[in-house]
């Protein structure tokens, strides 16, 4: 959060623009998108998918986690020179270009857009652009917009190296390795593992135990991944 926030002073919406994904400073470009109004609302949207497939016949089954979607955030721009276009060289069109141009415009030398990092005091949002609409409302004679409002969405994402500490690689079907503490028995450390007392004798098996009931203390063990024929 900025120190204008915690003090109470009009905070604006800034959207800043990277070439990596690490949104590291001295990735961070010098063209930053600076909202003209703030916007009344913002909406975050969580969505997780799930694979529902069935056999041909059978009733529903119980949805079975698949993956969490991108968070996505929709705003809305309203962008208005009608007061300030004289005193401050603002035009409608003008500022669309900078966000465009920030947002959407692909660069051919880095094969992407960029990714953008939308602030305002206390949202921070790592995303790319989705979509966006511009809808122009109000002209001049000479056909100039001097209003307009952009409804833009933006998909949250977090790097593969991030998202692999996130994760931490719990899942039952990913490789686990496990040092054996004190008293510890196989037949527990597979149950906490593959949430089944079915699959101790597989381990015995794929690390070579004659005794699986005989584990040493700081003994290294491999647990597997599931397989779909488990």
């Amino acid at each position: 959060m900025s120190e204008q926030a915690k003090s109470g002073q009009l905070v604006k919406l800034t959207i800043e623009a990277y070439d990596s994904e690490t949104f590291a400073q001295d990735k961070k470009r010098e063209e930053t998108f600076t909202a003209m109004f703030n916007p009344s609302k913002y909406n975050l949207k969580y969505e997780i998918e799930y694979d529902k497939k069935a056999p041909a016949g059978s009733s529903p089954s119980a949805p079975k986690f698949s993956n969490m979607k991108q968070q996505e955030l929709n705003l809305e721009f309203f962008l208005d020179c009608t007061g300030v276009e004289n005193e401050e060289g603002v035009f409608v069109d003008q500022k669309v270009d900078d966000f465009l141009k920030l947002a959407y415009s692909y660069e051919g030398s880095k094969h992407k857009n960029n990714y953008l990092r939308i602030v305002w005091s206390y949202l921070v949002f790592d995303c790319v652009l989705k979509d966006a609409d511009v809808a122009f409302t109000l002209f001049r004679s000479d056909g100039r917009p001097l209003r307009a409002k952009i409804t833009a969405k933006f998909l949250g994402f977090v790097n593969d190296q991030k998202r692999v500490l996130t994760d931490k690689a719990q899942s039952p079907d990913i490789t686990h390795y496990r040092l054996v503490k004190d008293k510890e028995r196989l037949p527990a450390l597979a149950q906490r593992i593959y949430e089944s007392n079915d699959y101790y004798l597989d381990v015995a098996r794929a690390n070579g135990l004659v005794n699986f009931r005989k584990l040493k203390t700081g003994q290294r063990l491999y647990f597997p991944p599931l397989t779909s024929d488990k």
